[in-house]
């Protein structure tokens, strides 16, 4: 009852969190205009293709993932995961970051297998989820420098930047931080939940070296690569749903799809806020406007979340259907 509640109270303070950012991005643009932007037409063809490749991505992770844990544990069935991975989407919509405990938990139910292990393998999975994003980073700079660059000098204030680097509190409690580790790391290898998180380390340790483990590494790469491709076009594709951006160039499409990733960094549900005013910034850099481009974030945004809510439900309704039969042989 009190996980319950807390958890609700976390999704509560969240959206609340989400909500005064989209509000926060939305309060001086022109909603009638906005309105009026929409009702020129959708093509909405364009809208459910990028739904079908937002699709083919996971389930892409899917594979990538049973490629993970298969070294450290078995060959999960390919069912079990993906729903498990649509659950974990669906959860962090719900609790920003929960998804990636809350699909190791659903699939370690149904598959009987290590959380802990899984875990791990989510951890290398983020993490090559962080070098394609950094990759993806620096071809948008290498070709499109000066549209990024304009864009960060237009909405960053470096002076921020350097006076954290100038002030000595920065260093009091960089200085500070580090002796509180050091006497608390002393003092918590003598308790006795030391010994269990040692144990418990163990086994994530295992599955975050999985990698070196894995049969096909050229597959695995290959799967990365296929992920990040269809996550740009999810955004590209949608640039043909609306004349106003329909002539926009595959490096337009890049540029928004990499800023608006940033935006998704933010601890709220699915980036909302943040990776609006990202893709409306960087739309404005290739002449859109500021009406149009927030129309065009907001329903690209509401589309392919509306999938991964459609789907999230729809795993966590047929997953324990077709595992039925485990639950009647306990």
């Amino acid at each position: 009852m009190k996980k319950s509640l807390l958890n609700t109270l976390k999704f509560l303070i969240y959206l609340s969190i989400g909500g005064f950012l989209m509000w926060f991005v939305y309060r001086n643009y022109d909603m009638q205009e906005i309105r009026a932007t929409l009702n020129k037409g959708i093509n909405y063809w364009w809208l459910l293709l990028s739904m079908l490749v937002g699709l083919a991505s996971h389930f892409s992770r899917t594979i990538r993932w049973q490629m993970l844990i298969e070294p450290i544990e078995k060959k999960t069935h390919i069912t079990n995961t993906f729903f498990a991975v649509m659950i974990g989407y669906f959860a962090n919509l719900l609790i920003p970051r929960m998804g990636e405990i809350s699909r190791c938990g659903v699939l370690s139910r149904y598959e009987k297998v290590s959380v802990s292990r899984l875990i791990g393998t989510v951890v290398v999975e983020r993490l090559m989820d962080v070098i394609m994003l950094i990759i993806c980073l620096l071809l948008v700079l290498a070709l499109q420098f000066s549209v990024v660059t304009e864009f960060l000098f237009k909405n960053t204030d470096f002076s921020k930047f350097s006076n954290v680097f100038t002030s000595v509190w920065t260093y009091v409690v960089i200085l500070v931080l580090i002796l509180g580790v050091r006497f608390f790391k002393k003092w918590f290898s003598q308790t006795s939940p030391y010994i269990k998180l040692k144990g418990l380390w163990a086994k994530f340790s295992e599955g975050f070296l999985a990698v070196k483990n894995i049969k096909n590494k050229w597959l695995f790469v290959m799967h990365t690569i296929f992920i990040w491709i269809m996550y740009f076009l999810m955004i590209y594709v949608c640039f043909f749903a609306f004349e106003f951006t329909s002539h926009l160039t595959p490096l337009a499409g890049l540029s928004a799809f990499v800023l608006g990733s940033l935006g998704m960094v933010a601890p709220v549900q699915g980036g909302m806020g943040p990776w609006h005013f990202m893709v409306i910034a960087t739309l404005q850099m290739y002449g859109v406007s500021e009406n149009e481009g927030a129309a065009f974030a907001l329903i690209v945004w509401s589309s392919i979340n509306a999938m991964i809510v459609v789907l999230g439900i729809v795993s966590m309704i047929i997953l324990p259907l077709i595992n039925r039969h485990q639950a009647d042989g306990q």
